[in-house]
């Protein structure tokens, strides 16, 4: 008999219940297997000692368990730590691990690359390449656990901000998002999970409709379609107009508030007519903003706003009765933003084979 190498970190409970059927196995072997997948973080089918041997072997030969190789780390002074793991296929992406007193958080990838075109982020700059799979997803979320575990922490929470799209990959961030609050996989509550999103309005809508309680962040990152235009190229898709209605829609759906992400960068979108246009656009809204100081990248023109124009910006708004904080500025001497240590890897592999 054929049986067809799986991912156990991409079947549900039922799924992998199938599967050990097919090997001609009880039931009961898959909750052992997914216990020492999800709970015990095994990361070899080797570790799994209750199983017996000879399964043990099959396995290793017709499934995986979803490991991603570490290609490097960059450790900042401020204790957050950007890794870039190896895919099966050969690419990369990063995952970033955030020190908080409340507990540790992750930032995970989506995508390889991003298809956005955003004319401010690292992550599509080499272009888009391919969606990630639901275990690709999930498994930079467990070996980020292994690691925190091993320093005597717990990871808290996760926010899909990482490099790519979330909603762009809609099939597989569903089925991690499943997996995630699944009492017999992660186990996690989705109240502790933030989505970020550059707008794709149907996919916002769409997971309005799913009804779970994740955190939509919302990249708005200017108070005008003229000027988010100029920087975010969805916006001409989905302008404002047809953007914010839909993130009301969530807000309604859900009862949670929108986290409004908005990158301050020096002479686009940070002087007190933005920040005016802003408290507007937004009043009455169940929501709340991040103002973000930008991390500058080599390749692009944007310089970050003065630390005395972020604090005016947030003041303006707080004025006007806008919940609004500023993002703690974390990594930045680790090229902390999304997508550039993969960058200057590929880079790094360009000029070697150029050589």
């Amino acid at each position: 008999m054929t049986v067809r190498k799986c991912d156990f970190l991409e079947l549900t409970p039922a799924e992998a219940k199938g599967f050990m059927a097919q090997l001609g196995e009880p039931a009961y072997r898959s909750k052992q297997v997914l216990n020492w997948l999800w709970q015990n973080g095994a990361q070899t089918f080797a570790e799994m000692n209750n199983l017996p041997l000879s399964l043990r072997e099959r396995l290793q030969v017709h499934a995986t368990l979803g490991k991603l190789e570490m290609v490097t780390t960059e450790m900042s002074a401020d204790g957050t730590e950007k890794i870039l793991f190896s895919l099966p296929d050969g690419q990369t992406v990063e995952t970033v691990i955030l020190p908080y007193n409340i507990g540790d958080s992750v930032c995970i990838s989506t995508q390889v690359g991003c298809r956005m075109g955003c004319l401010f982020c690292a992550s599509g700059l080499p272009g888009f390449v391919r969606n990630l799979t639901s275990g690709e997803i999930m498994a930079q979320v467990l070996q980020v656990r292994r690691i925190l575990r091993t320093r005597g922490r717990e990871l808290k929470s996760m926010v899909l901000m990482g490099s790519g799209e979330p909603l762009d990959n809609w099939s597989s961030t569903v089925a991690f998002l499943e997996a995630v609050q699944d009492p017999l996989r992660l186990a996690m509550s989705l109240r502790h999970v933030t989505l970020s999103t550059s707008g794709l309005v149907p996919r916002i809508a769409a997971l309005a409709e799913l009804g779970w309680p994740v955190t939509l962040a919302v990249s708005l990152h200017a108070p005008t379609n003229l000027v988010r235009d100029r920087v975010m190229p969805i916006n001409k898709k989905y302008p404002l107009e047809v953007l914010l209605p839909a993130c009301d829609n969530y807000a309604n759906k859900t009862g949670r508030r929108v986290t409004y992400e908005y990158i301050l960068i020096e002479n686009l979108n940070d002087d007190d007519q933005h920040a005016s246009e802003l408290a507007t656009l937004l009043s009455g809204r169940l929501c709340h903003v991040n103002l973000i100081p930008y991390n500058a990248i080599a390749e692009l023109p944007w310089k970050p706003s003065s630390q005395e124009k972020v604090r005016a910006f947030r003041d303006a708004l707080s004025a006007k009765g806008i919940n609004v904080t500023i993002r703690r500025r974390m990594g930045a001497d680790i090229r902390a933003a999304c997508g550039q240590l993969r960058n200057n890897h590929c880079r790094e592999n360009e000029e070697m084979r150029g050589e």
